[in-house]
């Protein structure tokens, strides 16, 4: 057994070094999340249903705190199509409140200091999934009037059909784009990147005043993805983290304790339920 393991840890960082070298680089996964439908359409529903029951005080107080809350006839049937999905620990969508509040907040405070200047505001996402949080950001600027861009990074591609575990399989395989276009408008405002993280280098921002980091979990890839924004943001920029859990996600806390003691950085932190946390990081 000890001869396997250590196979398995020689194995790993070989190819963690071959996936560094520019000619060998990662694969990007085939079928990412199933290879056939996974649920009737009335068990999707089912689960809908639970997930909208399960509300968050802490979450209900920071929209109230923040002015700012997304529709709930919106993020529900924005969630039954890019968050209700088969899995074992209960689903939740809490983050979208939580992206929209901060971002309007943020947007309606840069109109408050520029009232007379149209500033238009960058997003950096990484870890795009089916697409709900970018929707979530995307209603904050129409909501509000405001001039911005989300840019949203994810190693599945926006235009290939695939199955997504989702309540959108029942009718065959389909693109995110395909899946997002009852959300014409919200599209407009998103760009979407297929790549690993390190794509971040190529796309040469030089602002990012808001950032969702929730692709790799990591500490390395959480420090890696926060430092790349940290140097692009300016005092009052906000950097959300998801899956800030104990237990289950530890290199997402020990970045965020590292972010916490070493960067100048007001964090907040926010428990949706026992297996889901978000760190809300405000330069100072």
């Amino acid at each position: 057994m000890k001869l396997i393991n250590k196979l398995k840890a020689r194995a790993k960082k070989y190819l963690n070094h071959i996936y560094k070298i520019p000619f060998l680089k990662k694969p990007f996964p085939r079928k990412p999340y199933c290879k056939k439908p996974l649920a009737l359409k009335k068990d999707f529903l089912k689960l809908h249903k639970e997930a909208i029951a399960n509300t968050n005080k802490l979450i209900d107080k920071y929209e109230i705190d923040s002015g700012y809350a997304i529709p709930k006839e919106y993020i529900n049937k924005l969630a039954l199509y890019t968050q209700i999905c088969i899995k074992k620990s209960e689903l939740n969508f809490q983050h979208g409140k939580l992206l929209y509040s901060s971002l309007s907040k943020y947007i309606n405070d840069i109109k408050s200091n520029y009232p007379e200047e149209n500033i238009p505001i960058i997003v950096l996402e990484t870890g795009t999934a089916r697409g709900f949080s970018s929707i979530c950001m995307s209603k904050a600027f129409s909501d509000n009037n405001a001039n911005g861009t989300i840019i949203t990074i994810d190693c599945v591609p926006h235009n290939e059909r695939l199955l997504w575990n989702s309540i959108n399989d029942l009718n065959g395989p389909k693109s995110r784009e395909e899946n997002l276009s009852d959300w014409e408008k919200e599209l407009s405002r998103i760009v979407f990147i297929q790549g690993w993280t390190e794509v971040v280098n190529n796309i040469g921002l030089s602002r990012i005043n808001f950032a969702f980091l929730d692709a790799q979990h990591t500490k390395d890839d959480v420090m890696f993805e926060f430092e790349y924004v940290s140097k692009r943001q300016k005092k009052g920029d906000i950097v959300i983290f998801d899956d800030v859990t104990t237990g289950l996600f530890n290199g997402v806390c020990d970045a965020i304790l590292e972010i916490e003691k070493n960067y100048p950085y007001e964090i907040t932190r926010i428990d949706s339920n026992k297996a889901r946390g978000y760190a809300i990081a405000i330069k100072k």
